[in-house]
């Protein structure tokens, strides 16, 4: 856990699988890397605190628990239309603990 510095994020890949790991002040939380609404890669994004913003399309997820805060920064119509193709899905989230310094994903 030291090796990451408060307010960093970084992608592992973990049983396969694509985490991105963030850290916000004593606490690491791991999300899925990609991000639900267009594939966007959050390793890219910008970490506010515990609000992740993706680098492709802005959506913002709240990294504690994975639920959408806002879908995109799009104009209202074309975010209405965006809505029904592709509706919010909040990002999968997995248990974290830390052992000797030492990060475990729960996959």
């Amino acid at each position: 856990m030291d090796q990451m510095a408060e307010g960093k994020m970084e992608m592992v890949i973990a049983n396969g699988k694509e985490i991105l790991l963030a850290r916000v002040g004593d606490n690491i939380y791991a999300t899925q890397n990609n991000c639900p609404h267009m594939g966007g890669n959050l390793s890219h994004g910008a970490l506010a605190g515990t609000i992740l913003t993706c680098p492709r399309h802005h959506s913002q997820f709240d990294v504690r628990d994975g639920r959408v805060l806002s879908w995109t920064t799009w104009p209202a119509m074309v975010l209405f239309f965006a809505k029904i193709v592709r509706p919010p899905r909040p990002l999968k989230t997995y248990p974290v603990t830390i052992e000797g310094g030492n990060i475990y994903i729960e996959t």
